[in-house]
Parts: C-alpha cells; structure tokens; sequence
C-alpha cells in the first residue's frame, strides 16, 4: 500500500473526528464560496449601475431644493454657454411651475394626507375630528380639510425620450409624445391626474386662462409621477410669463473620459448661480453601499481562509502528535521522510474535499441571500446616513436623465442575484488546495523532526 492510498485510509480513521472536521471546514468553504459569489455579483452590479447613470451633469439655480429652496432661475443665455462647451453633445432644459386652483380647472390626483397637509401649513393635521371638536360640538378642522394639492407642470424642451416624463421606465396608455421644439398648447398628462380629471386623448383643459389639449397619456409607474403634467417648454416659459427662464437642465457629454473635465468647465461657466452635479457623482454616491459589500465580501473570505487553515493545522498537528509511535517505526523500517509527508499530506487533502463538496452545497444555498443581506444592510446604512442633495427634493425640479438614471440605479440594486459559477467553483477548489497545502506544512516540519529512537522510548 503506498502512501497515498494510506493517507486515504487514515482519514476515516476515527469516525466521529472526521465528521466533525468536515462540518467545520464545510462552513469555511461555504462562506468562501458565497464571498466568492457576493464578489462577483456585487462588481457585476457595480458596472451595471455606473453603466446605467450615464455620461450627464445637472444642472439647477443655486439653493434650489424643490418648491422648498429660494434661489434664481437661470436663462436661456446662461445654458447656451454650456452647450458651446467642448464635449457637450446637448442640454436638455426643464422648467417647472405650479398651477392651482386659481390658474387651473385641473384637480390634483394625490389626496394631500396627513402628510401633504402638514406640508402645506394646515393646523390639527392628523388629528381624528373627535379631537378637532369644539365644546359646542363644531369642528375647527373644517375649513383645513379643503386643501387640494397644488397641481405640477413642467415645459421640457425635448420629449424624444418617454422617460423624460417621470421614470425609469414609461409606457403610453394613449397617443404620443409632442413636438418639444414647438409653441403649441398642448401636453402629455399621467394617469393619475387623467383620471381624476376625465382626460383622454383629444380632451381640453384650462391653464393660465388658455385651452391646452391633451395628446398623450403615460404611466411612470407611480403616484407622484402619474400626476405630473409636460408642456413644450417654450409654452410654459409663455403662459407663466417665464420668458427665457430654466429651473433645471441635463448637458450630455460625449464621454465618460471627459466627464469630469466638462463637469468643472460647466462650475467654471455658471459661477455661484448654479449647483451642478455630474452623474459621476451620483455613480459613486449609489455604488458607495456596494464597495463596502465588496470589502465586507472580501474580508470575510480571507477570515474563512484563516479560519479553515488554521483548523487544518490544528488538527494535523494533533495527528502527528498522536502517531509519533507509528512515525517512528515507519521511520525505523526505512520509510522516507517524503513519504511519510505525503501520507499526511493526503489525509489533510482527503478531508479538505470532503469539506469542499459539502461546503459548495452550502455556498451555493447561501450565496444569493447572504449578498442580498449584506446589500440590504449597506443601502440602508447609506441612505440613513446621507442627505438629499439640490434639487432632489420631493417636487420634481430634476426631470432629466440624472434623475431617471438614478433611479434606474436603485432599481439594479435590488435582489442581487449570486450565482455560483464554473470560475467561482474553480477558486474555491484553489482555496481549498491552498489551505490544506498551508495547514499541512507546520505538521509535516514535525514530522521531519521525530527521531525514531526518541519516539519509541517515549512510547
């Protein structure tokens, strides 16, 4: 019998131990294996979330934070600067307004709430009427009841892209999109507000005391989406008496080399009266939860590493220790050093397998929903931590790619799906190799150590 076929058969020695060494290395090899996988994954996504923000800055009037922030419009002379700039392929201009009851017959389709009453400045908002109740029984909270949320409307200067108007991810109910590049007095409206409003295609509804008609009726795919109203730009600028202003704009650069560098021309260009964000900013921003799923991925994998060669060697050594007799006679009878090295060597690698096949079992069951824990728990963490920066208020002054593709990048983000793969399957084996070849090097040095005479007299 060689050394090999012996190191087989001293791995199933003692049962119990073997059974025991095994569960504990699975697990090491498992966590290996879903790391391996998280890794992956996780990178994957990364690419996948840069890929989708794209090669766009935003742009918006300094202190501006929705119908909340102060600030100055810019103008339609300040954003033709930008467009001259080196790189910039095209600005998209937004401008926002808000109709109420007074400049519109239009009713908003979002019930105002508890919170939107608040909002608005209301007293006793959220409070049962019981409590609103005067001692003569009247309720004070009447009159606050009557507020209606204030209806949005938007002038877009191109409406070629559906998600232009509100999302990710637009469909059209009915009709089209219309000509941006016109004045005409026409819009596109959401279902929410559609429906509240009895619209349809071909239907007429008054704004700034003009007859505006309805061309197109698009689903976003939410509430506060559904209820916008997009005008061409050149409309709203006339029917609000806005002439050449602009409350947001999207310039696209030609590259994503030369993001950064149009970025800081764009600063450069529109001095204090603009913030302006690149989607590099925002990638980074998104991607931030997603590098420290990597490094929390990474680390993990190196600790089982540690973990399963260090129970490798542990448990070699308390072999040896156990077999100084056995090393002793073999060495007696002329057995080489090599040979009993190897004969330890395929022990240690007999039960690191053994570890690998159950552990890949578990790393394959483990891998998508310990990467989706780890995500969950660092989106979370980010977004408690980070504050909405200008413009990303509530009210919806950033319409243009920036926003859509940031919200296309927290959709990627959800439900990562980890796969175990050929190449994830082939470092894990590696791992495996490795850890065995470094738990077994201390005890083979032991073993070289044992001199015969010594270990038979201390038997």
């Amino acid at each position: 019998m060689n050394s090999i076929s012996r190191g087989l058969r001293n791995a199933f020695r003692n049962p119990t131990r073997t059974i025991s060494i095994v569960l504990i290395l699975a697990l090491s090899i498992g966590l290996i294996i879903a790391m391996l996988a998280a890794r992956q994954a996780v990178d994957a996504k990364i690419q996948n979330v840069k890929g989708s923000v794209g090669n766009t800055v935003s742009i918006s009037p300094a202190g501006v934070r929705g119908f909340e922030g102060g600030g100055t419009a810019l103008t339609d002379a300040q954003l033709a600067k930008v467009s001259d700039l080196a790189h910039v392929t095209g600005v998209t201009e937004t401008l926002n307004d808000r109709l109420t009851t007074s400049t519109t017959n239009l009713q908003s389709g979002i019930n105002p709430g508890e919170l939107g009453m608040r909002r608005s400045g209301q007293t006793g908002v959220g409070t049962p009427p019981s409590l609103n109740e005067n001692s003569d029984g009247s309720n004070s909270g009447t009159n606050q009841q009557t507020f209606t949320m204030p209806v949005e409307i938007t002038g877009v200067s191109d409406a070629s892209d559906a998600s232009t108007f509100g999302g990710s991810k637009v469909t059209w109910k009915s009709g089209a999109a219309f000509d941006a590049s016109k004045d005409e007095n026409v819009a596109v409206v959401g279902t929410k507000i559609a429906s509240k409003n009895n619209l349809s295609v071909g239907s007429t509804f008054t704004a700034y005391d003009t007859s505006i008609k309805v061309v197109g009726i698009y689903d976003a795919g939410t509430d506060f989406a559904n209820n916008g109203v997009f005008v061409p730009l050149a409309t709203l600028q006339k029917l609000s008496d806005q002439s050449g202003q602009i409350t947001s704009a999207t310039a696209t650069v030609d590259s994503l080399d030369n993001l950064s560098g149009v970025t800081s021309e764009i600063k450069s260009t529109l001095g204090s009266s603009a913030d302006v964000t690149s989607s590099q900013d925002t990638a980074n921003q998104l991607v931030q939860p997603l590098e420290s799923v990597k490094s929390i991925a990474l680390f993990s994998l190196i600790g089982a590493a540690i973990a399963g060669a260090v129970i490798i060697l542990l448990t070699m050594l308390m072999i040896v220790r156990e077999r100084r007799r056995e090393i002793g006679v073999m060495k007696a009878i002329g057995a080489s050093k090599a040979t009993i090295i190897r004969q330890f060597v395929a022990e240690s690698v007999t039960l690191m397998v053994l570890g690998l096949v159950v552990g890949l079992g578990l790393g394959v069951l483990a891998a998508t929903p310990l990467t989706n824990m780890l995500v969950d728990n660092s989106t979370s963490s980010s977004s408690s931590q980070g504050a909405s920066g200008p413009g990303q208020g509530g009210s919806g002054f950033r319409l243009g790619g920036l926003r859509i593709a940031r919200t296309a990048a927290r959709e990627s983000n959800e439900n990562v799906q980890a796969s175990v793969g050929i190449d994830t399957i082939g470092y894990g084996l590696l791992a495996a190799l490795l850890i065995a070849a470094i738990g077994s090097a201390v005890p083979a040095y032991f073993i070289t150590t044992i001199k015969p005479a010594e270990a038979m007299r201390n038997e």
